[in-house]
């Protein structure tokens, strides 16, 4: 709860403004019994209409302010609730987005989306209803029994002496609530990997025909959230047929005991009515009690768990220059025997490969790049191809050995002073619902020569020309109504439209034909030759012609050269040329 009151801070006058309004309406409830019990007892047997219309009129004025004073407050409150959830999944959002990769990984993707949706909306409501309900439900509470105290000290002493058990059992399935829902939400996670799983493979679900087998996975899933739920559902949920159980007895009591009063004379019939209804008031105080510890249950659980994230320390930080490692020689991008495996970067992902504990992903990588030059890395699926793009661009650090951009450690650069030299098209990379002018510019600001002179280096202009609404044409959610070798040339149109100094191409051309690819790949070496460029692919035919080609294997480089270099002195890269070439002659 921390948390949220910490977020909440920033708008501590409107939410008390929002509160006092709270409190002028659930007074002027409160004293509605009150004027109700004077008209009957002290009014009516006076026998006069002028006090009996007037009391009656400021009972009306009474009751239609506390309607109004309700509404307005009730409206502030929703604002406020949202300011704070606004603010704190712009924080979370942020936050999410500066997580290294293993720290992403650690988290995971359909727990971070959870978080960023459910847990906030749980947020949000608890917000919402300490400004409402936690205002309303103590004042009656407190304001009633003063008020039945001074009515009539012996019907107070009924209601006074339930107060206590239920407030005990109140507080006690509160604590308990807690760690339940602890479990709901992570089941809600459960609930969204499979989701978002079956959501983005649906394709393949589809033709591989297992529609019922997706459909079990994610039933066994909801069916875990579903017990998770209405088991806390359920002890949250205890308290309340007791209260209701203590007030039906109450107001048994009341009518018997104050009936009695009454015969005897002790007090006036007026004050039974006007003490049903706050017995009522207060009772409904205390079960708002229960609401708000089980909304206060859920907001806490959620707290804790956008709160981890929000706590999370980067684990990537900038060096000094002289904290840094310095390269052993010269070149632009150097690779100086680089070692690693995911999920245990630094010092700790060295001594678990020391003893064994994980596999490495690279082995020792080693090789250097100039200025300019451009760079294949051929092998197998799995071999660490992608790994060294992610390590280059500082997704992630390295567990030995260093990684140099332009003479310096990747680490001693600002991530976006490092990111700014890359124009990089990934593996299922993706594309906005948006046009495809702003797919390219993507929020950079490029003048229109930049982005149609991508758009044609790209060859990508070919079919935007045939477009009836050109660059201004909407791409679908993830480029749905374009073809794969469209949405890839868009993409590449993306990374070379900002002029990058390193051009990282990851396995981007595979949904090209081969004219389309060479001339790609020579509208690029012609109009980009100060572009240091890194492209990953499995063809051959697209890294043939690069300044070095990196063979890679099981994560380790068996070859590293030039093409002529490598058909003569590396096996795995001959029969790879061989097996595609010979194929196609």
């Amino acid at each position: 709860m921390k948390l949220i009151f910490r977020y909440m801070a920033p708008y501590a006058k409107a939410i008390a403004w929002g509160m006092a309004i709270k409190l002028m309406a659930t007074m002027a409830e409160l004293l509605l019994p009150y004027i109700l019990e004077y008209i009957i007892d002290v009014t009516v047997p006076a026998g006069q209409l002028g006090p009996i219309f007037l009391w009656g009129a400021v009972m009306i004025a009474m009751a239609v302010a506390a309607r109004q004073l309700n509404v307005t407050a009730n409206c502030r409150a929703v604002e406020n609730a949202h300011n704070v959830s606004y603010r704190m999944r712009q924080d979370l959002f942020v936050k999410t987005a500066n997580l290294s990769g293993n720290q992403f990984d650690a988290y995971g993707l359909p727990s971070l989306i959870s978080r960023m949706t459910s847990d906030s909306y749980n947020v949000q409501s608890c917000a919402q209803s300490l400004q409402t309900i936690c205002v309303r439900a103590p004042i009656m509470l407190v304001g009633g029994i003063l008020i039945t105290l001074t009515m009539d000290p012996v019907l107070a002493g009924i209601l006074c002496a339930m107060l206590p058990i239920l407030l005990v059992v109140v507080f006690g399935v509160s604590r308990y609530g807690i760690p339940l829902y602890n479990k709901v939400q992570e089941a809600l996670d459960d609930v969204v990997r499979v989701m978002r799983e079956n959501i983005t493979g649906i394709r393949v679900v589809k033709a591989l025909s297992k529609e019922e087998y997706e459909r079990r996975r994610f039933a066994a899933c909801n069916d875990r959230m579903a017990r998770s739920d209405i088991r806390a559902s359920t002890v949250m949920a205890l308290p309340g047929p007791f209260m209701q159980l203590c007030l039906n007895i109450g107001l048994t009591l009341v009518v018997f005991v104050g009936a009695r009063r009454v015969d005897s004379g002790a007090m006036e019939p007026g004050v039974i009515l006007a003490f049903l209804t706050y017995f009522n008031l207060v009772l409904q105080g205390v079960m708002a009690l229960n609401r708000i510890f089980m909304m206060v249950s859920k907001a806490s659980a959620s707290a804790d768990r956008i709160g981890v994230i929000l706590a999370t320390e980067p684990d990537q930080p900038v060096l000094a220059p002289e904290n840094a490692k310095q390269p052993a020689g010269p070149g632009f991008i150097r690779f100086e025997h680089v070692h690693f495996s995911y999920g245990a970067a630094g010092a700790a992902g060295a001594q678990a490969f020391a003893g064994g504990g994980r596999e490495k992903c690279l082995d020792d990588i080693d090789f250097t790049l100039q200025k300019g030059e451009s760079l294949g890395i051929i092998g197998p699926t799995g071999c660490g191809k992608t790994t060294i793009i992610n390590l280059l661009m500082r997704f992630y650090d390295t567990d030995e050995g260093g990684v140099f951009v332009d003479g310096r450690d990747v680490r001693s650069y600002p991530k976006d002073e490092l990111h700014r030299k890359f124009g990089v098209v990934f593996q299922n990379d993706m594309v906005f619902n948006d046009t495809l002018r702003r797919n390219i510019d993507f929020g950079r600001g490029l003048d229109e020569g930049a982005i149609r002179t991508a758009t044609r280096d790209a060859m990508a202009a070919e079919y935007i020309d045939r477009l009836a609404d050109g660059l201004d044409y909407m791409a679908d959610i993830k480029g749905a109504n374009l073809s794969g070798g469209q949405k890839q040339r868009l993409l590449i149109a993306r990374a070379l439209a900002a002029g990058p100094e390193i051009l990282i191409l990851d396995d981007s051309s595979s949904a090209l034909d081969y004219g389309t690819d060479a001339a790609l790949r020579k509208a690029i070496f012609e109009r980009h030759k100060g572009t240091t460029t890194i492209m990953v692919a499995q063809r051959v035919s697209s890294v043939m012609n690069m300044t070095n080609i990196l063979v890679m294997d099981d994560g380790r480089c068996i070859g590293y050269g030039s093409h002529e270099h490598l058909l003569a002195t590396c096996p795995a890269y001959k029969d790879i040329f061989t097996t595609q070439m010979g194929a196609l002659a």
